[in-house]
Protein backbone atom coordinates (compact mmCIF):
# COMPACT_ATOMS: atom_id res chain seq x y z
CA UNK A 1 0.00 0.00 0.00
CA UNK A 2 1.22 3.45 -0.86
CA UNK A 3 2.19 6.06 1.62
CA UNK A 4 -0.76 8.22 -0.08
CA UNK A 5 -3.33 6.00 0.13
CA UNK A 6 -2.24 5.25 4.01
CA UNK A 7 -2.59 8.82 4.67
CA UNK A 8 -6.17 8.86 2.91
CA UNK A 9 -7.39 6.11 4.92
CA UNK A 10 -5.73 8.39 7.88
CA UNK A 11 -7.38 11.25 6.83
CA UNK A 12 -10.73 9.23 6.74
CA UNK A 13 -10.49 7.53 10.12
CA UNK A 14 -9.89 11.04 11.99
CA UNK A 15 -12.72 12.47 10.26
CA UNK A 16 -15.39 9.71 11.44
CA UNK A 17 -13.88 10.23 15.19
CA UNK A 18 -14.40 13.72 14.85
CA UNK A 19 -18.09 13.56 13.76
CA UNK A 20 -18.69 11.18 16.29
CA UNK A 21 -17.26 13.42 18.72
CA UNK A 22 -19.15 16.69 17.72
CA UNK A 23 -22.34 14.10 17.68
CA UNK A 24 -21.87 13.10 21.38
CA UNK A 25 -21.24 17.10 22.29
CA UNK A 26 -24.27 18.04 20.06
CA UNK A 27 -26.35 15.05 22.32
CA UNK A 28 -24.99 15.89 25.60
CA UNK A 29 -26.05 19.96 24.98
CA UNK A 30 -29.02 18.83 23.77
CA UNK A 31 -30.35 16.85 26.82
CA UNK A 32 -28.34 19.09 29.20
CA UNK A 33 -30.80 21.35 27.75
CA UNK A 34 -33.71 19.57 28.27
CA UNK A 35 -32.95 18.44 31.67
CA UNK A 36 -32.68 22.35 32.75
CA UNK A 37 -35.67 23.38 31.34
CA UNK A 38 -37.48 20.24 32.98
CA UNK A 39 -35.82 21.16 36.43
CA UNK A 40 -37.02 25.04 35.67
CA UNK A 41 -40.47 23.70 35.02
CA UNK A 42 -40.64 21.55 37.65
CA UNK A 43 -39.56 24.63 40.02
CA UNK A 44 -42.45 26.80 38.17
CA UNK A 45 -44.70 23.62 39.49
CA UNK A 46 -43.42 23.56 42.94
CA UNK A 47 -43.91 27.53 43.02
CA UNK A 48 -47.20 27.17 41.51
CA UNK A 49 -48.32 24.15 44.24
CA UNK A 50 -46.60 26.43 47.24
CA UNK A 51 -48.77 29.65 46.54
CA UNK A 52 -51.90 27.56 45.73
CA UNK A 53 -51.70 25.80 48.88
CA UNK A 54 -50.99 29.62 50.72
CA UNK A 55 -54.36 30.73 49.23
CA UNK A 56 -56.16 27.59 49.85
CA UNK A 57 -54.87 27.79 53.86
CA UNK A 58 -55.97 31.65 54.05
CA UNK A 59 -59.24 31.16 52.75
CA UNK A 60 -59.93 28.39 55.46
CA UNK A 61 -58.62 30.81 57.85
CA UNK A 62 -60.92 33.94 56.77
CA UNK A 63 -63.66 30.77 57.30
CA UNK A 64 -62.48 30.18 60.71
CA UNK A 65 -63.01 34.00 61.42
CA UNK A 66 -66.69 34.03 60.68
CA UNK A 67 -67.05 31.11 61.98
CA UNK A 68 -65.80 32.82 65.30
CA UNK A 69 -67.39 35.78 64.71
CA UNK A 70 -71.21 34.08 64.22
CA UNK A 71 -70.34 32.44 67.40
CA UNK A 72 -70.12 35.82 69.37
CA UNK A 73 -73.41 37.31 68.19
CA UNK A 74 -74.94 34.25 69.65
CA UNK A 75 -73.52 33.03 72.71
CA UNK A 76 -71.58 34.79 75.59
CA UNK A 77 -69.75 31.19 76.62
CA UNK A 78 -67.31 29.41 74.80
CA UNK A 79 -67.12 25.43 74.94
CA UNK A 80 -66.63 22.43 73.39
CA UNK A 81 -70.27 22.02 72.05
CA UNK A 82 -69.90 24.92 69.99
CA UNK A 83 -69.87 24.67 65.95
CA UNK A 84 -66.73 26.14 66.05
CA UNK A 85 -64.89 23.26 68.02
CA UNK A 86 -65.87 20.53 65.51
CA UNK A 87 -63.26 19.75 63.55
CA UNK A 88 -62.63 19.56 59.85
CA UNK A 89 -62.09 15.87 58.42
CA UNK A 90 -59.89 15.52 55.54
CA UNK A 91 -62.23 17.13 52.82
CA UNK A 92 -61.92 17.08 48.88
CA UNK A 93 -61.82 20.67 47.27
CA UNK A 94 -62.92 19.46 44.32
CA UNK A 95 -66.32 18.65 45.46
CA UNK A 96 -67.11 21.99 46.39
CA UNK A 97 -66.19 23.64 42.90
CA UNK A 98 -68.73 24.36 40.56
CA UNK A 99 -69.85 22.66 37.74
CA UNK A 100 -67.06 19.98 38.24
CA UNK A 101 -64.73 22.46 36.46
CA UNK A 102 -61.63 21.58 39.00
CA UNK A 103 -58.14 21.77 37.32
CA UNK A 104 -55.83 18.73 37.66
CA UNK A 105 -53.90 20.31 40.94
CA UNK A 106 -57.47 21.01 42.49
CA UNK A 107 -58.92 17.92 42.08
CA UNK A 108 -56.24 16.21 44.16
CA UNK A 109 -55.96 18.87 46.99
CA UNK A 110 -57.49 17.72 50.26
CA UNK A 111 -58.22 19.93 53.74
CA UNK A 112 -58.47 19.78 56.89
CA UNK A 113 -57.55 21.32 60.47
CA UNK A 114 -59.50 22.78 63.36
CA UNK A 115 -60.21 25.49 65.66
CA UNK A 116 -59.21 24.92 69.39
CA UNK A 117 -59.50 27.41 72.18
CA UNK A 118 -56.14 28.87 73.29
CA UNK A 119 -57.10 29.81 76.49
CA UNK A 120 -57.73 26.47 77.45
CA UNK A 121 -53.84 26.60 77.90
CA UNK A 122 -51.95 28.02 80.43
CA UNK A 123 -50.87 31.77 79.42
CA UNK A 124 -46.84 31.75 79.85
CA UNK A 125 -46.99 35.07 79.57
CA UNK A 126 -49.07 35.65 83.13
CA UNK A 127 -45.52 34.79 84.73
CA UNK A 128 -44.58 38.36 83.91
CA UNK A 129 -46.59 41.32 83.69
CA UNK A 130 -46.93 44.91 85.20
CA UNK A 131 -43.43 44.64 84.73
CA UNK A 132 -42.88 42.49 87.88
CA UNK A 133 -42.58 38.44 88.50
CA UNK A 134 -46.03 37.16 89.89
CA UNK A 135 -45.01 35.03 92.37
CA UNK A 136 -48.73 33.21 92.58
CA UNK A 137 -48.56 32.61 89.05
CA UNK A 138 -44.98 30.83 88.99
CA UNK A 139 -46.95 28.96 91.63
CA UNK A 140 -49.21 27.75 89.39
CA UNK A 141 -46.92 27.00 86.80
CA UNK A 142 -44.73 25.13 89.17
CA UNK A 143 -47.91 22.92 90.05
CA UNK A 144 -49.05 22.33 86.27
CA UNK A 145 -45.49 21.26 85.39
CA UNK A 146 -45.54 19.04 88.88
CA UNK A 147 -49.15 17.49 87.12
CA UNK A 148 -47.42 16.86 84.10
CA UNK A 149 -43.96 14.94 85.73
CA UNK A 150 -41.93 17.47 85.37
CA UNK A 151 -39.24 19.71 87.24
CA UNK A 152 -41.30 22.23 88.71
CA UNK A 153 -38.14 24.27 89.80
CA UNK A 154 -38.66 25.22 85.75
CA UNK A 155 -41.59 27.55 87.23
CA UNK A 156 -39.15 30.41 88.38
CA UNK A 157 -36.54 29.75 86.13
CA UNK A 158 -39.30 30.39 83.23
CA UNK A 159 -40.18 33.62 84.89
CA UNK A 160 -36.74 34.85 85.24
CA UNK A 161 -35.87 34.31 81.35
CA UNK A 162 -39.39 36.30 80.45
CA UNK A 163 -38.01 38.93 82.92
CA UNK A 164 -34.61 39.46 81.75
CA UNK A 165 -35.60 39.34 77.99
CA UNK A 166 -37.41 42.81 78.80
CA UNK A 167 -35.36 44.11 81.26
CA UNK A 168 -31.82 42.41 81.42
CA UNK A 169 -29.39 42.27 84.14
CA UNK A 170 -32.62 43.59 86.71
CA UNK A 171 -33.23 39.76 87.54
CA UNK A 172 -32.35 37.80 90.37
CA UNK A 173 -29.43 38.56 92.68
CA UNK A 174 -26.54 36.80 90.49
CA UNK A 175 -27.22 37.00 86.72
CA UNK A 176 -25.77 33.87 84.67
CA UNK A 177 -23.01 34.64 82.25
CA UNK A 178 -25.36 33.36 79.42
CA UNK A 179 -28.13 36.33 80.36
CA UNK A 180 -25.90 39.25 81.28
CA UNK A 181 -26.31 42.72 79.46
CA UNK A 182 -22.40 43.65 80.15
CA UNK A 183 -19.54 41.54 79.41
CA UNK A 184 -16.66 41.31 81.71
CA UNK A 185 -14.61 44.14 79.50
CA UNK A 186 -17.61 46.40 79.89
CA UNK A 187 -18.81 46.00 76.67
CA UNK A 188 -22.55 45.15 76.01
CA UNK A 189 -23.06 41.36 75.80
CA UNK A 190 -25.51 38.92 74.21
CA UNK A 191 -28.89 40.27 75.37
CA UNK A 192 -31.35 37.34 76.43
CA UNK A 193 -33.81 35.78 73.34
CA UNK A 194 -37.40 36.86 73.98
CA UNK A 195 -40.18 33.91 74.50
CA UNK A 196 -42.41 34.15 72.41
CA UNK A 197 -43.13 30.82 71.50
CA UNK A 198 -43.01 27.33 73.35
CA UNK A 199 -39.74 26.23 71.31
CA UNK A 200 -38.04 29.06 72.86
CA UNK A 201 -38.55 27.81 76.46
CA UNK A 202 -35.31 25.62 75.29
CA UNK A 203 -33.14 28.69 75.69
CA UNK A 204 -34.46 28.20 79.36
CA UNK A 205 -31.79 26.06 81.39
CA UNK A 206 -30.47 26.27 85.09
CA UNK A 207 -31.70 26.52 88.66
CA UNK A 208 -33.07 29.51 90.03
CA UNK A 209 -31.93 30.12 93.91
CA UNK A 210 -35.46 31.92 94.22
CA UNK A 211 -37.37 28.81 93.74
CA UNK A 212 -39.51 28.53 97.31
CA UNK A 213 -39.01 25.39 98.65
CA UNK A 214 -35.28 24.66 97.69
CA UNK A 215 -31.60 25.58 99.10
CA UNK A 216 -28.47 24.14 98.73
CA UNK A 217 -28.47 21.94 101.81
CA UNK A 218 -31.52 19.86 99.84
CA UNK A 219 -29.91 16.74 98.69
CA UNK A 220 -29.20 16.41 95.43
CA UNK A 221 -29.40 20.27 95.19
CA UNK A 222 -26.93 21.30 92.15
CA UNK A 223 -26.43 24.68 91.08
CA UNK A 224 -27.33 23.99 87.44
CA UNK A 225 -29.66 21.62 86.60
CA UNK A 226 -31.23 20.62 83.39
CA UNK A 227 -33.72 22.99 81.24
CA UNK A 228 -36.48 22.32 79.12
CA UNK A 229 -35.74 19.55 76.12
CA UNK A 230 -37.68 18.95 73.24
CA UNK A 231 -39.34 16.23 74.40
CA UNK A 232 -40.72 18.31 77.58
CA UNK A 233 -41.47 20.70 75.11
CA UNK A 234 -43.72 18.25 72.87
CA UNK A 235 -45.39 17.15 76.11
CA UNK A 236 -46.00 20.59 77.11
CA UNK A 237 -47.74 21.60 73.75
CA UNK A 238 -51.71 20.90 74.69
CA UNK A 239 -50.78 22.55 78.67
CA UNK A 240 -49.25 25.96 77.83
CA UNK A 241 -49.18 28.75 75.32
CA UNK A 242 -47.65 32.42 75.05
CA UNK A 243 -50.51 34.58 74.52
CA UNK A 244 -50.04 38.95 73.46
CA UNK A 245 -51.11 39.66 77.37
CA UNK A 246 -52.01 38.62 80.19
CA UNK A 247 -55.35 36.25 80.31
CA UNK A 248 -57.76 34.24 82.36
CA UNK A 249 -57.92 30.43 82.03
CA UNK A 250 -61.63 29.08 80.25
CA UNK A 251 -62.85 26.65 82.19
CA UNK A 252 -65.14 25.15 79.79
CA UNK A 253 -62.39 23.92 78.15
CA UNK A 254 -59.50 23.70 80.07
CA UNK A 255 -57.59 20.02 80.65
CA UNK A 256 -57.75 18.75 83.96
CA UNK A 257 -54.04 19.46 84.36
CA UNK A 258 -54.48 22.99 83.59
CA UNK A 259 -57.44 22.95 85.94
CA UNK A 260 -55.84 21.95 88.88
CA UNK A 261 -52.83 23.89 88.44
CA UNK A 262 -54.94 26.83 88.21
CA UNK A 263 -57.23 26.21 91.38
CA UNK A 264 -54.57 24.86 94.22
CA UNK A 265 -57.53 23.80 96.32
CA UNK A 266 -58.34 21.25 93.15
CA UNK A 267 -56.49 17.82 93.19
CA UNK A 268 -56.24 16.33 89.69
CA UNK A 269 -58.96 13.98 90.14
CA UNK A 270 -61.35 16.84 91.53
CA UNK A 271 -60.74 18.52 88.09
CA UNK A 272 -60.85 15.55 85.91
CA UNK A 273 -64.28 14.57 87.54
CA UNK A 274 -65.18 18.57 86.47
CA UNK A 275 -64.49 18.00 82.71
CA UNK A 276 -66.06 14.81 82.92
CA UNK A 277 -69.09 16.57 84.63
CA UNK A 278 -68.75 19.78 81.70
CA UNK A 279 -69.29 17.29 78.95
CA UNK A 280 -72.93 16.60 79.89
CA UNK A 281 -73.27 21.13 81.03
CA UNK A 282 -71.00 23.23 80.28
CA UNK A 283 -70.60 26.47 82.92
CA UNK A 284 -72.82 29.00 81.78
CA UNK A 285 -70.82 31.62 83.91
CA UNK A 286 -67.85 31.92 86.88
CA UNK A 287 -70.93 31.30 89.46
CA UNK A 288 -72.00 27.93 87.97
CA UNK A 289 -68.40 27.04 87.65
CA UNK A 290 -68.08 27.42 91.54
CA UNK A 291 -71.54 26.28 92.99
CA UNK A 292 -70.22 23.05 90.99
CA UNK A 293 -66.87 22.77 93.16
CA UNK A 294 -65.87 20.03 95.50
CA UNK A 295 -65.18 22.85 97.53
CA UNK A 296 -67.31 25.46 97.38
CA UNK A 297 -65.38 27.99 100.31
CA UNK A 298 -63.10 29.13 97.22
CA UNK A 299 -64.30 30.95 94.54
CA UNK A 300 -62.54 31.54 91.13
CA UNK A 301 -61.71 35.09 90.54
CA UNK A 302 -62.70 36.96 87.55
CA UNK A 303 -58.84 37.27 86.13
CA UNK A 304 -58.33 33.59 86.64
CA UNK A 305 -60.78 32.21 85.23
CA UNK A 306 -63.61 32.81 82.69
CA UNK A 307 -65.74 31.48 80.32
CA UNK A 308 -64.99 33.56 77.82
CA UNK A 309 -62.11 33.25 75.26
CA UNK A 310 -60.92 35.72 73.10
CA UNK A 311 -58.27 33.68 71.64
CA UNK A 312 -58.10 30.90 69.42
CA UNK A 313 -55.82 28.99 67.80
CA UNK A 314 -56.60 27.61 63.99
CA UNK A 315 -54.67 24.66 62.64
CA UNK A 316 -54.86 23.57 59.16
CA UNK A 317 -53.48 21.04 56.85
CA UNK A 318 -53.64 21.04 52.67
CA UNK A 319 -52.31 18.30 50.61
CA UNK A 320 -52.02 18.36 47.02
CA UNK A 321 -50.33 16.34 44.77
CA UNK A 322 -47.05 15.43 46.20
CA UNK A 323 -46.99 18.50 47.88
CA UNK A 324 -47.98 19.21 51.51
CA UNK A 325 -48.42 22.33 53.61
CA UNK A 326 -49.74 22.92 57.61
CA UNK A 327 -50.52 25.58 59.26
CA UNK A 328 -51.28 27.15 62.37
CA UNK A 329 -52.42 30.72 63.43
CA UNK A 330 -53.56 32.27 66.63
CA UNK A 331 -56.83 34.53 66.08
CA UNK A 332 -57.93 37.46 68.51
CA UNK A 333 -61.93 38.36 68.90
CA UNK A 334 -62.99 41.17 70.53
CA UNK A 335 -66.50 41.05 70.25
CA UNK A 336 -67.98 40.39 66.19
CA UNK A 337 -63.89 41.75 65.23
CA UNK A 338 -61.39 39.51 64.61
CA UNK A 339 -57.59 40.03 64.30
CA UNK A 340 -54.75 37.30 63.00
CA UNK A 341 -51.80 37.67 65.61
CA UNK A 342 -49.49 35.69 63.47
CA UNK A 343 -49.41 32.90 61.45
CA UNK A 344 -46.93 30.18 61.18
CA UNK A 345 -45.95 27.56 58.12
CA UNK A 346 -44.31 24.17 58.68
Amino acid sequence: MSVRCVSHHRQRGIAVITALLLTTLAITLVASLFWQQQVQVRAIENQQLQLQKQWILRGALDWASLILREDAKHSSADHLDEPWAVPLADTRLDQYVENGSADDTISGATLSGGISDAQARYNLNNLYANGAIDPAEVAVFARLLDNVKMNAALAQATAEALAAAQHPGEVGTEMKPQVAAVNNDGQPGPQPMNLTQLEDLLAVSGFSQEMPGFSPEMPGFSQEMPGFSPEMIDKLKNFVIFLPRATPLNVNTAPAEVLAARFEALSLDEATALVTMRKTASFRDLADFTHRLPDKSFAAAANQASVETHYFLVDGKVRMNRAALDMQALIERNGANTKVIWIREY
